[in-house]
């Protein structure tokens, strides 16, 4: 069994981010901006995981923290001046909304030329023709942690359980495009162990503790966990997969944490860069 090690690719890659940008001529920085409405605990931390980020290479970064009571067009309003800003590359709505806000209407706000998340219905379409542009940070921080590791996806069984927009949807199309034949499973999927005993490459992105247990996996399969839960009990963080028996019968597994996360937030460093260097264009 060989880790997939995401939290040593994504400071390789930020290590090479960080010298190109130095040796760029340039007039200013590339700048991320990110809206937060509240004051969520969790989208607190995982805003400032990207801050830091950002400062290790040399990316402005701004949080725009608007109160709960905010008003809808207050924040509509803002992405739009955003839009407009030509010292802005990167906008990043943090999630989630507002329960009684309808998330779409802001994501679609954003410019899809600023969409550094990849959720515009624009970028998203171009993903299912093929020509990937800005495209969810998690599945494609997966694709380079598969390829780093030189695992091909070329005429590979991949089995995806859980299919939202961020991750599973996404995910589906990128590795179709890649070649795998790609298996969707979701909530409503009789018997999930048929489909991932079949996988080689097997994905679980559903948050549900230790969905995945070793009677689930091929011998020898590669296991991508994206589920990242708080256990209370044990005061740790686990993930989708019974990471401790599942590991005895695969040949590469992601850790909790460790694996997909730290490449989710270095995807969104590289989109910032991909969407500055448009602009400057």
């Amino acid at each position: 069994m060989k880790l997939l090690d995401g939290k040593k690719l994504a400071q390789k890659r930020s290590a090479i981010v960080k010298s190109k940008l130095l040796e760029t001529k340039k007039t200013r920085q590339p700048k991320l901006v990110v809206i937060l409405v509240g004051q969520d605990e969790a989208s607190q931390v995982y805003v400032k995981h990207k801050k830091n980020a950002c400062e290790r290479v040399g990316i402005d970064f701004e949080l725009v923290n608007f109160k709960n009571s905010v008003k809808p067009k207050e924040v509509l309003d803002k992405i739009a001046a955003l839009n407009k800003d030509t010292k802005v590359d990167g906008i990043l709505i943090q999630l989630p909304l507002p329960s009684d806000w309808n998330e779409e209407e802001f994501l679609q706000a954003v410019d899809f030329s600023k969409d550094v998340d990849g959720f515009h219905y624009i970028n998203q379409g171009k993903l299912y023709q093929g020509n990937e542009t800005f495209v969810p940070c998690t599945p494609l921080g997966i694709i380079k942690l598969l390829e780093e590791y030189e695992i091909d996806l070329k005429g590979k069984n991949i089995t995806i359980v859980g299919t939202s927009n961020i991750v599973g949807k996404p995910l589906i199309g990128m590795m179709i495009n890649r070649g795998a034949t790609v298996t969707a499973c979701n909530k409503n999927t009789l018997d999930i162990k048929l489909h991932t005993k079949k996988a080689d490459i097997l994905v679980s992105a559903t948050g549900s503790k230790f969905l995945i247990t070793k009677k689930m996996v091929k011998k020898g399969a590669v296991i991508i966990d994206v589920g990242i839960i708080r256990d209370l009990k044990n005061k740790r963080l686990v993930g989708d997969v019974d990471f401790e028996n599942v590991k005895k019968k695969v040949d590469y597994i992601t850790p909790v944490p460790g694996g997909v996360g730290p490449m989710t937030v270095q995807i969104l460093i590289e989109n910032t860069i991909k969407a500055y260097n448009n602009n400057k264009k």
